[in-house]
């Protein structure tokens, strides 16, 4: 199943995830305090969470099984106000990783569901 740790799919995630929206983000609005403010909207932790949740039921056991390992992970940060959000945070950022290294259609299939709930 992996070729990676979970941390190393997470980080790739956090990364391709942000490269969505920003491209979403420079559609609306070249002002760049306008830019950053719409980008951490839907990059923090609370919107993965919330983003996260509505991917469920479309997740396949393999996904499932990634989902729940990378949440359950120690957290590398203990001043985190909310350690279970960052944990959430970080296993949808592990998902997107994951399937952005090995399925590429499928990535993109979840960029497509989570599309809509960034809205402008």
């Amino acid at each position: 199943m992996e070729q990676f740790h979970l941390r190393a799919y997470a980080h790739i995630g956090d990364a391709v995830y942000e490269v969505f929206v920003r491209e979403k983000v420079i559609n609306i609005t070249s002002n760049s305090k306008k830019m950053h403010e719409l980008t951490t909207k839907y990059v923090k932790a609370e919107f993965q969470l919330e983003t996260l949740e509505k991917l469920t039921e479309f997740l396949t056991d393999e996904e499932k099984d990634i989902v729940r390992r990378a949440r359950n992970m120690p957290s590398t940060t203990f001043r985190r106000a909310n350690q279970s959000l960052h944990r959430q945070a970080t296993a949808f950022e592990a998902l997107l990783g994951y399937n952005y290294m090995h399925n590429k259609e499928r990535y993109r299939e979840f960029l497509d569901i989570i599309s809509p709930y960034i809205v402008f």
